[in-house]
């Protein structure tokens, strides 16, 4: 018989990766009451903003104030996907700064202009001096299962550009399923062999929904050993390098199936479910959840 941890811990990421390629530009007043509202929910770990170009990503060009006005979570998260976004995000007053790197070269080339190996020699200098300054390094690893160019992609090459990032001394490992490909056989052996592998690091899952299969995988990873997964408010999210790949699972309904299997969140998702319906107005694709429409038709 499988065992299953007792409590995980939900790391919000609806804020960041939910709203950064939405179309409809959201006004920071509207994300700064998604923030408060997800916070006053329960969430204790929540990915914010990213210091990113504005001209490429506009959605997240208001990051420095979202830093400023921003109720922070006790872990509280900026992307920044180089050093001159690191220099900015710690201007701001950031405390924990994610970075990110494909697993899939032709996806890196796509994204930043850079293969896997050239993206890892450019931020270990970053990494190195975040480290000496006891700055929380979050190594975000993307297509870790499948990419949209080269298709499967093997699990010792997810292990080793892992390793490369552990050596450099991050802090956590968040290992995307980016284009919602996987199955839940998949999830199970490669965060069973990531667990084996880097036993001292945090490991936290982050599944898209594209082929409704997120629960299945993130039940396959509890099963693993996993207790923390990124989700976020609503389902909100996608890849705009990954065509029909959808949000992420939704933090509403993975607390609602973690509740009915008696594991703890500290997450209450009738809250979740008012923090969604405060930014549904605002994005552009209807919200889908099955516990956001029964929180709709008043059934939670």
């Amino acid at each position: 018989m499988f065992s299953l941890p007792k409590k995980v811990t939900i790391i919000e990421v609806g804020p960041r990766d939910g709203l950064q390629n939405e179309k409809n530009l959201v006004e920071t007043d509207v994300k700064l009451e998604f923030i408060h509202l997800l916070k006053n929910s329960g969430v204790t770990e929540m990915e914010l903003t990213s210091f990113v170009s504005p001209k490429w990503v506009p959605q997240m060009s208001d990051a420095k104030s979202i830093m400023k006005k921003a109720d922070l979570a006790e872990r509280s998260i900026v992307l920044a996907p180089n050093a001159k976004g690191v220099e900015l995000a710690q201007e701001a007053g950031a405390k924990n700064i994610a970075v990110f790197v494909g697993v899939s070269n032709t996806f890196n080339q796509k994204n930043i202009n850079r293969t896997t190996d050239e993206s890892v020699e450019a931020l270990a200098p970053v990494i190195l001096k975040l480290k000496e300054e006891q700055v929380f390094v979050r190594a975000c690893i993307s297509t870790a299962f499948y990419c949209p160019y080269e298709g499967k992609i093997e699990v010792e090459d997810c292990i080793e550009l892992c390793r490369k990032f552990v050596a450099l001394g991050v802090d956590e490992l968040s290992v995307a399923d980016t284009i919602g490909m996987a199955n839940p056989v998949e999830s199970y052996e490669l965060f069973t062999r990531l667990r084996q592998s880097f036993p001292s690091v945090l490991l936290t899952a982050h599944f898209h929904d594209t082929r409704k299969m997120a629960l299945a995988n993130i039940f396959a990873s509890l099963q693993a050993g996993i207790d923390r997964f990124d989700t976020a408010a609503g389902g909100l999210g996608g890849c705009p390098f990954a065509d029909g790949a959808t949000g992420n699972v939704a933090t509403e309904d993975v607390v609602n199936m973690l509740d009915s299997l008696k594991i703890s969140t500290g997450i209450d998702v009738k809250n979740v479910c008012e923090a969604v319906g405060k930014i549904a107005p605002h994005v552009s694709r209807p919200i889908e959840s099955g516990m956001y429409r029964l929180f709709e038709n008043g059934r939670i």
